[in-house]
């Protein structure tokens, strides 16, 4: 067929736009033809996101294939989860796009276990507990704001809002939906009764839609904006949801490893487990691609690596403003690595998933507090505090693994990583050694790839998911680590 397809693929920090086609079943990357940065204003006190920005980069990066002259038949776009906007009934917009960051849901946890208990809450969504979530969001906006859920008539995830913006056509896409803690696991669609014990208008919440759905061509006026059509295709809109898809395990005995600002650790499964021993790990059922859940654990994962190499180089995350170090020297990644490889004798551990460590002044201050409370020596060279978050992050995919083996009962006997963090040779090497489990890193893209694959299945490029994992594992390089 030879056709292109687009997967607009938006993290927290930037978002691009990646062309890929299908040639003797090999899956080509044709390029990255558009980046653009993402970042977080302050509004009203609130940390928000600027979606003025990032819709404005996705239209330029539509503009950007048209110049390429590299017209796709499909377009995706996958984001973060949990964000939303609400929508009044002329369609625009209701308060902020508050970032999943912002302190605005501390202590909301208590108002909804008023409602319903933490084991009754995993019981029907199988959703891990994290302050973050949509649930906590929305309850938190209805303290704060209640005339703007009365005056709401849609609730759109922000990949389902992007959608609406590019075709005039709302849907509610099933993976990321799932993120809110708010649809029941074994139902597979919202949980209108506990949404309404939680006094949220239930009307905001109607048909979910499966990776794979026509959500509509672009409208006129955007057609005439970037200058041809297209067909806009949902993927898993959760970019945990397409990095999952887009692993090439060979086997049912592989941990799955999506590896960003976030490490999603975890397995692929028929069913969701919702047992008591299961929410007492803090595990999660999100809905997948197909109906498969992807059981796994959230772990803080690269945000502290990213976080103190902006403070290195002196980036105000919030503002988006950079100034120079009074040193005046700029910290890469190799650099980082390098630093930690020459402090592997350093001893002090941290809790990644402590709170201290979610949205922190100084990522690098709360490192050295923790050890300070914890009574372990405090890092003091960048290479000690690289190396510190390094062992701490790879213990707790091992202590993960543990307990997944635990709850499952079943033994894994690999890794495969995902993600961004799949460059990172260091991490792979210490994950290996931690695990004791053999590392299989790549595709990098693994998130714009499996966006790419529900396009390319839709389309007929491959018969099913397995066959489009075949062609992952044949197109793209993936590097075995064994443990040391």
């Amino acid at each position: 067929m030879n056709e292109y397809y687009l997967a607009i693929d938006i993290g927290a920090s930037s978002g691009r736009h990646i062309l890929a086609r299908v040639k003797d079943g090999k899956i080509i990357l044709e390029q990255e033809v558009y980046r653009f940065d993402n970042r977080q204003v302050r509004r009203d006190g609130h940390d928000c996101w600027d979606m003025d920005n990032l819709w404005n980069g996705i239209v330029n990066g539509l503009k950007a294939c048209k110049t390429a002259g590299k017209i796709p038949a499909t377009v995706g776009i996958d984001t973060w989860a949990v964000d939303y906007v609400l929508l009044d009934e002329n369609d625009r917009v209701l308060g902020d796009a508050v970032a999943y960051r912002d302190s605005r849901t501390e202590g909301i946890d208590a108002l909804v276990e008023a409602e319903i208990s933490p084991e009754e809450l995993y019981d029907k969504t199988g959703i891990q507990k994290q302050i973050f979530n949509t649930i906590y969001q929305l309850v938190a906006q209805k303290k704060e704001h209640p005339e703007q859920l009365e005056q709401a008539k849609s609730l759109l995830m922000l990949p389902d809002y992007f959608n609406f913006l590019l075709t005039g056509v709302k849907k509610q896409e099933y993976t990321n939906a799932t993120s809110t803690n708010l649809v029941n696991a074994r139902e597979k669609t919202w949980d209108l009764g506990l949404i309404a014990r939680l006094g949220l208008p239930t009307e905001l919440f109607g048909e979910l839609s499966m990776p794979g759905t026509v959500v509509g061509d672009l409208s006129r006026s955007i057609q005439e904006e970037v200058g041809f059509n297209a067909t806009v295709v949902l993927p898993a809109t959760h970019d945990t949801g397409s990095a999952f898809l887009a692993v090439p395990a060979k086997d049912d005995n592989a941990v799955y490893l999506s590896s960003g600002t976030w490490s999603l650790l975890g397995v692929e499964n028929a069913e969701p487990i919702t047992s008591e021993a299961s929410r007492a790990q803090n595990f999660t059922n999100e809905g997948g691609a197909w109906y498969r859940y992807r059981y796994l654990k959230n772990i803080m994962g690269l945000w502290m690596i990213q976080s103190i190499r902006r403070e290195l180089n002196g980036v105000n995350y919030v503002e988006g403003k950079t100034a120079r170090t009074s040193s005046g020297k700029q910290w890469s990644f190799p650099d980082l690595i390098l630093a930690a490889e020459g402090a592997q004798d350093f001893p002090s551990v941290v809790d990644v998933d402590d709170a201290s460590f979610l949205a922190p002044d100084s990522m690098i201050q709360a490192v050295k507090d923790y050890c300070a409370r914890t009574g372990q020596p405090g890092p003091e060279t960048v290479g000690e505090i690289m190396q510190c978050v390094y062992v701490s992050l790879t213990r707790r995919y091992a202590e993960a693994i543990d307990d997944l083996q635990k709850l499952t009962g079943k033994t894994y006997t690999s890794i495969n990583v995902v993600g961004g963090g799949c460059q990172d040779g260091y991490l792979n090497q210490m994950t290996a050694n931690a695990t004791g489990l053999p590392v299989y890193a790549g595709p990098i893209e693994g998130t714009a790839i499996g966006n790419l694959l529900v396009q390319m299945i839709r389309a007929g490029e491959f018969t099913d998911l397995q066959s489009a994992r075949d062609s992952v594992r044949d197109s793209f390089d993936i590097q075995e680590v064994q443990p040391m």
